[in-house]
């Protein structure tokens, strides 16, 4: 799945924020700070963390009239150490103020999101298994949180309803079955995922040829013998559960994916502070 950082959804997001934040003016800028006063800027790493939103800066001081330098030291997707500058900004001293906020909130909780992801792609370093995104994602931010889940080294999962077919629990009991749920969505003409809770049901999405099966909620001993009972017959994912304490185990079930909604549900923020001196 590939991101743009101008997409329109993006663009929107940023220009609600600086409103939400900025208002009809910064007060507090405006009220101590020279129109003319020039500054430098430097968003500072406060520990060890994975950067995602970076990209977002030109975007987010473009919308409040742009800024005379900008440089990005550390792209999305890289690392960076406590005390590394992850990007320098040189313009009008009251533009870097209100922007300040918003640019540290965009950073902040999307490198959280990434730092996030990247421990949990090298718990499984060396299995088949890939970690999957879900749908648990911050109203209006999923684009954006998507993103850094990717930079973070992991497998973006479905943008949303309209992409992929995924027949999960609820589904099956309004269509009436696991087959007929199945024969229903045959229509829409895109492979098929469905969830599967019994012996049963994983039999009939084996017989009807389902490209995913989704075990959810089970232990990694079980979901172990239900992969040696699958025995390749399609591709496995497993869910429910899974923390960075036993993604391991479930990784080397032989399971080919492990979706967790924790890496953008749960994800804290992370410390980057930003830092003004006047030039």
């Amino acid at each position: 799945m590939s991101f743009e950082a101008n997409h329109p959804e993006v663009l929107d997001v940023i220009k609600r924020a600086l409103a939400e934040d900025i208002g009809p003016g910064d007060l507090t800028s405006e009220a101590c700070v020279p129109a003319g006063q020039k500054a430098d800027g430097w968003f500072i790493a406060r520990e060890k963390l994975v950067v995602a939103g970076s990209e977002l800066l030109p975007l987010v001081y473009g919308m409040r009239g742009g800024v005379e330098t900008l440089e990005l030291q550390v792209a999305s997707g890289r690392a960076a150490e406590p005390g590394q500058s992850i990007a320098f900004v040189r313009g009008p001293a009251r533009t870097l103020l209100e922007c300040e906020r918003v640019a540290l909130n965009f950073l902040q909780r999307l490198s959280g999101i990434a730092t996030l992801a990247r421990r949990y792609a090298d718990a499984v370093a060396g299995t088949k298994c890939r970690i999957l995104d879900t749908r648990k994602t911050t109203p209006g931010l999923r684009r954006l949180e998507k993103m850094a889940a990717a930079a973070g080294g992991i497998t973006n999962h479905r943008m949303g309803l309209y992409d992929a077919v995924l027949i999960k629990n609820n589904h099956i009991a309004a269509a009436g079955g696991v087959r007929i749920a199945i024969e229903h969505a045959r229509r829409v003409g895109l492979p098929i995922e469905v969830e599967v809770r019994t012996l049963e049901e994983l039999e009939q999405a084996l017989a009807a040829g389902v490209a995913r099966v989704l075990l959810d909620n089970l232990p990694p001993e079980r979901a172990a013998a239900h992969i040696r009972l699958i025995a390749g017959r399609t591709r496995v994912e497993l869910s429910g559960g899974i923390t960075l304490d036993n993604v391991r185990a479930y990784a080397e079930t032989g399971a080919d994916y492990i979706s967790c909604g924790a890496i953008t549900h749960s994800a804290p923020a992370v410390n980057i502070n930003f830092r003004l001196e006047l030039t």
